[in-house]
């Protein structure tokens, strides 16, 4: 008789064979499917001695040797190639069993799927995952979102695989719908404007105050023994050591200055800019990429702009001699960051009721707090925060948020002030001080905007001084 399997997996590729060994380490049986004899073959060497896996080449012997319920995960680029494994495995699975998406998924694919699969009787999820290969292989975050009998039946296999976090696991059920994915793809945006500020910071020590390499990691190793301890501040401190074995060199010096982006971030800010919520340092970091594509055209602009900088006698070298720059640096970094998690965390506040998500908030910082890319020491303060207030809009309305944020805002007015007057582009720093003094700011000056509005097109107005909407014949 063929074993019966606890957990099946769809793509063998690096994520879907990493967490279906780790599914396996922990004492369930696993299987997988890839249509790559290599992968599969590949699946089964790395497997753990002791512990029970397979790798097959048709989806018929991955789903005909599965416990019931089936429980199969689709780790395949989004988009159509999910649609094109759930219509395969349709034919083969029975009412009760379990689809789970575990890609970077739009989050309204999985609403679609979820409405398609629910009259059929699959219980359809989806999972965000994060922490790469590493975190997949040994303990990553996991965001489940929707069908609440699905996380139920998997919650045995997830809690055990998850990266651990003062003995908790750092998976928990998202909320309705999409929930799991919305909350990863917010994740991605947030780790899209910490990245950004990171560069920017680097950019100002580095080209700026003159800071070499070995002087950088220094820096940023004693930064993570402090508040700013997180894997992002990590992994920057073990970069500036790396040598390039070809040429000698510091490789971060011989990487060019183009980046990528997968669509997350840029999702994240067109979704934010539907909902009206303002996350201007995520979408700052969205923008620095696309600005960073024009490689060509900024090495000419270079050198017609080359003497921007004429005539400005402030120099962050100066200030680095001082002994202030470093200092300034790590106070505007960690307000900074702290900025790129409230902007999203408030976004996820606004989609918890406007879609109907009803995400637990606490739930999303906890587990973030270990296994995935923007973990960080914060999240146990932003964690205290929603403890006390589950339904707090913004962080910056918890006391002891709005503590550390002024106790450091100093610094980065400071680091903006010489960015700005050297020359440095640095946006997300510049977003982040704009979201907090405008934030903070009682009045704003969009009285006059709405004055201008009514004045071209008689949008109408309110009044500070009695309710109803208002216009004027302006001339």
């Amino acid at each position: 008789m063929d074993q019966q399997y606890d957990f099946g997996m769809v793509g063998l590729g690096v994520m879907g064979r990493n967490l279906l060994l780790n599914v396996a380490d922990h004492g369930f049986k696993a299987i997988g499917f890839d249509k790559d004899p290599v992968k599969t073959a590949d699946f089964e060497k790395a497997a753990t001695a002791g512990t029970i896996v397979k790798g097959v080449n048709t989806l018929e012997e991955m789903v005909s040797q599965l416990a019931t319920p089936r429980r199969i995960m689709i780790l395949v680029p989004a988009g159509k190639p999910v649609d094109d494994v759930i219509e395969s495995l349709l034919p083969l699975v029975d009412e009760g069993d379990i689809i789970i998406d575990g890609g970077n998924t739009y989050y309204t694919d999985t609403l679609r799927r979820y409405q398609y699969l629910a009259p059929k009787g699959i219980h359809f999820i989806g999972i965000g995952v994060s922490g790469g290969e590493e975190g997949a292989r040994f303990g990553p975050s996991m965001m489940p979102g929707g069908d609440i009998t699905a996380w139920e039946h998997l919650k045995p296999i997830l809690q055990s695989i998850a990266a651990k976090v003062n003995g908790e696991p750092c998976v928990d059920y998202m909320g309705n719908g999409a929930a799991g994915h919305f909350v990863k793809m917010v994740h991605n945006g947030i780790e899209y404007a910490i990245m950004q500020l990171i560069c920017e910071i680097y950019d100002i020590l580095r080209r700026g105050a003159g800071k070499n390499n070995e002087e950088l990691h220094q820096l940023f190793s004693s930064w993570n023994e402090a508040e700013l301890k997180s894997y992002l501040i990590e992994i920057t401190a073990d970069i500036f050591s790396m040598k390039d074995p070809e040429t000698g060199n510091h490789l971060v010096d011989m990487i060019l200055d183009k980046a990528g982006s997968k669509g997350t971030g840029k999702w994240t800010s067109q979704i934010a800019m539907d909902m009206g919520v303002a996350i201007p340092t995520i979408d700052m970091a969205v923008t620095m990429r696309n600005l960073s594509a024009l490689k060509s055209q900024r090495v000419e602009a270079d050198k017609i702009h080359g003497d921007k900088q004429a005539g400005i006698t402030s120099n962050p070298a100066e200030m680095l001699k001082a002994g202030t720059l470093a200092d300034d640096c790590r106070g505007a970094l960690y307000t900074a960051i702290i900025m790129s998690y409230v902007q999203g965390m408030a976004m996820l506040h606004t989609a918890s009721s406007e879609l109907e998500m009803q995400i637990p908030l606490h739930n999303a910082v906890k587990v973030w707090r270990g296994g995935c890319i923007i973990r960080s020491t914060l999240l146990e303060t932003f964690y205290g925060a929603y403890l006390r207030n589950p339904q707090i809009p913004n962080l910056l309305l918890d006391d002891t948020l709005a503590k550390l944020v002024t106790d450091n805002i100093h610094a980065l007015r400071r680091v903006v002030s010489q960015a700005a007057l050297n020359g440095f582009p640095a946006g997300a720093l510049m977003n982040a001080l704009t979201y907090y003094d405008a934030y903070t700011t009682g009045r704003l000056p969009l009285n006059l905007l709405q004055a201008q509005r009514d004045y071209f097109g008689a949008h109408t107005y309110e009044r500070t001084d009695k309710e109803g909407k208002y216009h004027t014949q302006w001339t």
